[in-house]
């Protein structure tokens, strides 16, 4: 796996591919491939909640023909297909791509979606699905020999996403993030909420730890409740430490997202983390929602741990 900055910069070059401007009357058109289950359904459904045209399992060699419309504004397109579909054969694809792209109305671009080869074996085994290449071997022999079929068009990508660490909700952030409308938009921000026991959200722009404030876990009346019951809410602002940390974060976010906007950047997430998920960062995460609206944002909330059990061993030792 990358390292952390070097993760950020592919992030980052992956938004330029995918925000690159295009001539008037071109049409856009995005060829999303991957290895099998790595998510290629998932990034299209997303597309198509953007708004865009899309297609799965597109015999390629008919590529030319479907764009082969009268000239004029078109929506954009996004076109999946990966091993199963009829006649795939990188190197002709990538023929094929190379034609269309040298069309002044078309801005042609392609997407792939791979994952680690350990995390796609253990998708599969826990989904008892068959793997595509398989063919009646053992699920790691498909995986490798579909590997092998799609490195060309791997390489010839021009945005590759990893999607080894993600949840289904992180690729799908991730494909709005690099895929949204910029034209006239305004930022979109989203604050979540999470459990530092049950991992760091991958995608998220500012972190913040809410873990020194009191934990109503131990608090036998407040432990089955969440940051969303008045009840825990009165709890951590009886902290003496909650009032002036939260108006620091506010100015800071006061001062950044602004900046952020002015920078053209579509998509912001604030993460605010407690040991469980279930309570500081629950009602931390409404508050700041909250505040984010008084200033002119309207951010979407997200509370990832919030349906996950209480448990001493995940909240540790008291504190």
């Amino acid at each position: 796996m990358p390292h952390r900055s070097e993760k950020r910069r592919m992030e980052e070059s992956e938004r330029e591919s995918a925000s690159a401007g295009r001539k008037s009357g071109q049409q856009r058109v995005l060829l999303v491939t991957g290895v099998s289950g790595a998510g290629k359904s998932t990034a299209l459904d997303v597309l198509e909640d953007l708004g865009w045209e899309t297609i799965d399992n597109f015999p390629v060699r008919l590529l030319k023909r479907l764009l082969s419309r009268p000239d004029g504004e078109h929506g954009n397109l996004a076109i999946g297909f990966d091993s199963r579909t009829r006649g795939f054969v990188p190197a002709k694809i990538i023929d094929i791509v190379k034609d269309l792209s040298r069309q002044e109305d078309l801005l042609v671009s392609t997407l792939f979606i791979d994952c680690s080869s350990g995390e796609l074996e253990r998708r599969y085994n826990e989904t008892r699905r068959r793997h595509p290449m398989a063919q009646g071997s053992p699920v790691q022999e498909g995986i490798r020999a579909e590997r092998e079929l799609m490195e060309p068009l791997r390489r010839w990508a021009d945005m590759v996403v990893d999607t080894t660490d993600f949840s289904t909700n992180d690729l799908q952030q991730h494909i709005r993030e690099l895929f949204a409308a910029e034209a006239d938009q305004p930022m979109t921000v989203t604050v979540s909420s999470f459990g530092f026991a049950r991992g760091m959200p991958p995608l998220a722009d500012l972190v913040f730890d809410m873990r020194f404030l009191d934990n109503p876990h131990w608090v036998d009346e407040l432990r089955e409740q969440t940051g969303l019951d008045p009840a825990v809410g009165e709890h951590i602002e009886k902290d003496a430490g909650f009032a002036p940390a939260f108006s620091q974060i506010r100015d800071l976010l006061d001062t950044l997202l602004p900046r952020y906007q002015a920078q053209g950047k579509s998509y912001v997430h604030i993460a605010f983390g407690c040991t469980g998920g279930r309570h500081r960062s629950v009602f931390t995460a409404e508050r700041m929602a909250q505040a984010l609206r008084h200033a002119g944002f309207s951010p979407t909330v997200r509370h990832r741990n919030l349906g996950s059990r209480a448990t001493d061993a995940v909240e540790g030792m008291k504190r």
